[in-house]
């Protein structure tokens, strides 16, 4: 089948899940279109990525409309750096390691264990500390575009059963991410897979006891906290990074000036995030009904703490650009620490 054909019938197929609801009716023939899938469901897409492409696709207007197509509509998260590269997909919003990149930096997309305490630290660690430049390196050789990465949400637990001591832990089956399962592993966790629609209903089922891929924020809004019962104050991570990419020559073909109207867009939806994850994790610790907060006490908690050091260590170990990476982290959390509050506690 041909790249032509495949996209077609691709779009064609999506049509029935009413996979691009942000397409424009009618464009000139001479408008440039691209597909786009997100990692979120429609739930969630709608706070994470629907203003940003509503955005550019009205200020584009005949010139560029983007298609947006939500987790798994077209191909499943961990085939979208594939096809993105091959041009299936023109462009995609994740992180590194749920779409398993080729990459050195791929271990730490997503929740790297207590790289980030606060959601501001990823911008800056990217623009600031040298990270989209090493981005920039890595995803050029693989013929992605690294557009602009951007911080989420950060991960704690949201269980059926209380987690109030690292020794609840043990023998949890958790839908979470490659590298936070990884890590987490050595605490008795039992990480698992699955498409992200079917999280609520294996939890459901019992399949699932429980979820290690948000904050409070996104089980309230995709249905979580639905069918888990309990919040685990303690996280592993304050901020999810992820970014935007494209097929290298998509990119390269585009104006000048809609390459910078993507990239406002892009910087949009991290400020839209900032405050929408900020605001909602406290108010719905407050005001929330749905799920019972825990917490394992912070000496008992340092175990992880340090055990991300090790973590940290074992990754550096791997490769130069794995080395070079962490020591950013380090010597970033170590200005955190020595600045003092707010930016660090204790």
């Amino acid at each position: 089948m041909t790249n032509t054909t495949r996209r077609k019938f691709l779009s064609t197929a999506a049509v029935g899940a009413a996979a691009a609801p942000l397409a424009a009716p009618a464009l000139a023939q001479s408008t440039i279109t691209w597909r786009m899938q997100t990692y979120a469901g429609p739930a969630l897409a709608a706070h994470v990525i629907d203003p940003a492409i509503e955005m550019f696709n009205k200020i584009a207007g005949d010139r560029m409309q983007i298609e947006l197509f939500y987790a798994d509509q077209l191909v499943p998260t961990g085939e979208l750096f594939r096809a993105m590269q091959r041009g299936t997909i023109d462009a995609v919003q994740s992180d590194d390691d749920s779409m398993a990149s080729p990459t050195d930096v791929t271990v730490f997309g997503g929740y790297f264990p207590f790289a980030s305490r606060y959601s501001l630290d990823v911008p800056v660690l990217f623009n600031q500390y040298g990270l989209n430049e090493i981005w920039d390196e890595q995803y050029s050789a693989v013929g992605v575009k690294h557009i602009s990465a951007g911080a989420w949400d950060p991960c704690h637990f949201a269980t059926k059963d209380p987690i109030r001591s690292l020794e609840d832990l043990k023998g949890k089956r958790v839908f979470t991410f490659p590298t936070a399962g990884r890590f987490l592993s050595q605490f008795g966790v039992v990480p698992v897979t699955l498409p992200w629609e079917d999280i609520e209903v294996a939890v459901q089922t019992g399949e699932l006891d429980g979820i290690a891929w948000s904050g409070i924020t996104e089980c309230y809004t995709v249905g979580w906290a639905d069918v888990t019962n309990y919040f685990l104050t303690n996280n592993i991570s304050g901020a999810w990074a992820g970014s935007f990419f494209a097929n290298m020559d998509r990119w390269n073909e585009l104006p000048e000036d809609l390459q910078t109207l993507f990239r406002v867009c892009c910087e949009q939806s991290h400020y839209y995030r900032q405050w929408w994850y900020w605001g909602g994790e406290a108010n719905l610790r407050v005001n929330g009904t749905k799920m019972e907060l825990t917490s394992v006490p912070d000496e008992e908690w340092a175990q992880v703490e340090n055990a991300a050091v090790a973590f940290w260590d074992e990754v550096a170990a791997e490769g130069e650009v794995q080395a070079k990476v962490v020591e950013i982290l380090r010597k970033y959390n170590a200005d955190m620490q020595k600045a003092g509050r707010p930016y660090r506690y204790g």
